[in-house]
């Protein structure tokens, strides 16, 4: 292996959403090396940056325990307690230390000296600030504005994590299985170059984000396959909970959005949910009607589709809106209009998508993983907090109370692990002769992933389907795999291997729990 393909660190970060960035923030701040990676050609793009409902904080008349109690009844009773703890009782400190104070995210204001809050399903008290419904997008430019000016921060964009360096399974020496399993790194892929780098580093913080686009329909990037599952499986890290995937109630329908959000904060100003011909219908199936969790709202929604051979529902605002909409909700106005759609005058088309992953690797309340020297934060990770279902812009928060809690446990213990070197390694293979990879059969694959994790693993599940859909992936994960070997290694191909490996994690833990709970329902 060439020099200049290696790269030495502190802390290594795979991802720059709210958690990856809060923890470059706080690891830099501790006069740590830090290197950021992120697969996209800009740092912003991410789950976050599409988040338009807002982050958790505590309202006027809120209080921890009343948070807690609403998280917990959202997850089905199965949540990690400690970890909802954690949350509850930092999360308002994290938001008014590192957002408001630190970034001066200008969130939404009721009065000049009174902040907006908003509430959303689940939820028993406003308690959720915003900026307008383009409340990710401005924080994770803050973020990676404020990341920009530390001297000791490296950011690689453009850049895939193919696979986490670990010993013993990537050292030449064999005397190194007898030693604890630890991850010391990852390789790098260039997607520039198709040049594999190394980065050796004491810590690797995975903040690679969620999975929800291995589905058909998803209210998520195109980009959000899963990277850090896959990784962090096969580098045997534990991983739990990946049955349960959340689907967002209400993304856009149209042929031409792609899976575009429509805000869980439209129901919490008041709108309500009815059938084509104009009946209300969530009365039917909650006693909380429309503000009902994110699984019950879906599984309503489906059932009414069902029941009336229909693609879509309505959501309506314009007849319940008592503020101004186009100033209340002007980025999701502007993208209903693209489409030929006006918000103030006539009910919104929607359709559920897959959104959210409550599952990941098993991490701590500091969020280290079982494998040493790896941690993950974000929704790569499963503090336990959501347990089988999350309660409404809770993601934010936990992200960004976990990223600085990682790097603030690290930068408290930093012990320099052994320092190796490219020559400990194996070097990645490059074969003399590699065959270009073919982009028809790329997307026929994801076409086929994508759409078996609909059909069989999705709001509805039943055993036969889940047979079905392990016995599909299976199948397609030999000729994936033989793909990967054979083919020049590009961005495309990488992300077609973690992909089928996370379609088959979420399989195998469906079929493995057969208990209805949460967003894991089980059609007996």
């Amino acid at each position: 292996m060439r020099e200049e393909e290696s790269l030495t660190t502190d802390v290594l970060i795979i991802g720059c959403g709210i958690a990856g960035a809060s923890a470059a923030l706080e690891a830099a701040k501790s006069g740590l090396r830090v290197i950021v990676v992120t697969k996209s050609s800009t740092f912003e793009e991410s789950n976050t940056y599409y988040a338009q409902g807002g982050i958790v904080s505590l309202g006027h008349d809120d209080h921890p325990e009343l948070l807690k109690e609403d998280i917990i009844e959202s997850g089905d009773g199965i949540n990690n307690t400690e970890a909802v703890d954690i949350l509850a009782k930092e999360g308002k400190k994290a938001v008014d230390d590192i957002l408001i104070k630190e970034l001066k995210i200008p969130f939404s204001r009721s009065t000049p000296d009174s902040l907006d809050y908003t509430q959303e399903a689940g939820h028993s008290r406003r308690r959720i600030l915003h900026i307008k419904d383009e409340t990710g997008k401005t924080i994770e430019e803050r973020f990676v504005n404020a990341l920009k000016k530390y001297s000791n921060v490296t950011l690689l964009a453009n850049h895939t994590a193919v696979d986490l360096l670990t010993v013993p399974h990537h050292f030449k020496n064999l005397k190194s299985y007898y030693k604890k399993p630890q991850c010391t790194g990852a390789y790098i892929l260039d997607n520039h170059t198709c040049r594999v780098k190394t980065i050796f580093t004491h810590y690797t913080i995975l903040a690679t984000g969620g999975c929800s686009a291995v589905y058909l329909y998803t209210s998520n990037p195109r980009g959000a396959i899963g990277d850090g599952y896959a990784m962090a499986y096969r580098a045997g890290a534990r991983i739990v909970n990946m049955e349960y995937i959340q689907f967002h109630p209400t993304s856009l329908f149209h042929r031409d959005a792609d899976g575009f959000l429509i805000s869980e904060t439209v129901r919490g100003e008041g709108a309500r949910l009815k059938t084509k011909e104009g009946r209300t219908f969530m009365e039917n199936y909650s006693k909380k009607k429309d503000l009902a969790p994110r699984d019950e709202v879906t599984r309503a929604i489906y059932e009414e589709m069902t029941n009336s051979n229909s693609s879509y529902v309505y959501l309506d605002l314009v007849s319940y809106a008592k503020f101004d909409i186009k100033k209340r909700f002007p980025n999701i106005y502007k993208t209903c209009l693209k489409y030929g759609i006006d918000i103030t005058k006539e009910p919104i088309p929607v359709v559920p998508a897959a959104h959210y992953c409550c599952g990941g690797v098993l991490v701590d309340g500091w969020g280290r993983s079982s494998l040493n020297g790896l941690l993950a934060v974000g929704e790569v990770s499963c503090t336990g907090v959501h347990g089988a279902n999350r309660l409404a812009s809770t993601s934010l928060l936990e992200g960004l109370v976990w990223g600085a809690r990682a790097s603030k446990y690290i930068a408290s213990h930093f012990d320099p692990i052994t320092t190796y070197k490219p020559s400990d390694i194996h070097d990645w293979y490059y074969p003399g002769k590699e065959e270009e990879v073919d982009p028809a059969l790329v997307n026929q694959d994801w076409i086929s992933i994508r759409s078996t994790m609909w059909n069989y693993a999705g709001i509805i599940r039943t055993e036969k389907r889940l047979e079905r859909a392990r016995a599909d992936l299976d199948y397609l994960s030999h000729r994936v795999e033989k793909f990967y070997k054979e083919t020049r290694m590009e961005t495309k191909i990488v992300g077609l291997k973690h992909g089928i490996q996370v379609a088959q994690l979420i399989t195998y833990a469906a079929i493995g729990n057969p208990n209805s709970l949460g967003s894991h329902y089980i059609l007996d």
